[in-house]
């Protein structure tokens, strides 16, 4: 009885480590890091110029659901095409309050996706169609999503 009892607690011990180990690795969401280039913020006006694309500028966090469900959207193979054609920053707002502060014309909740042009300047008019949370695409439907980013293309490319 006694080696049962030790067997099932060294199982309950691997398989709760384990469980840990993937809440830690999947924290704010999959985006997606081997489909979708995300560049770091430092450089992304200056790869926007030379490359001559739009910024799609993403603010999430580590411990919001809703940025969870929105990185899924990433792995929708038209939204993996259609990020070829900007450059990708991706930014915990958590972590970089500053710049958070600087793309926050209607408040700073999150996820948040702005639309930039190369100079990194935002067009503030290139959002989701809804009066509040302007900045707040469809955290489920990547069609959502691909509305911005052809108006952003249209307007900014």
């Amino acid at each position: 009885m006694r080696i049962v009892t030790r067997t099932l607690v060294g199982v309950g011990l691997v398989a709760g480590a384990l469980l840990l180990v993937a809440g830690v690795a999947r924290a704010g969401g999959d985006w997606n890091d081997q489909g979708v280039k995300w560049v770091p913020y430092a450089d992304a006006v200056a790869t926007a110029k030379k490359a001559k694309k739009p910024v799609c500028l993403v603010f999430y966090t580590e411990w919001c659901p809703h940025c969870q469900n929105y990185s899924a959207v990433f792995h929708d193979p038209k939204v993996v095409e259609q990020t070829k054609r900007f450059v990708m920053v991706r930014l915990d707002r958590d972590k970089e309050k500053d710049v958070s502060k600087k793309y926050s014309p209607d408040g700073e909740y999150i996820p948040r996706t702005y639309f930039l042009k190369s100079d990194g300047t935002l067009d503030p008019e290139i959002h989701a169609p809804r009066d509040a949370y302007k900045y707040f695409y469809d955290e489920r439907d990547p069609a959502s999503l691909l509305a911005g980013m052809n108006e952003a293309l249209a307007k900014l490319h």
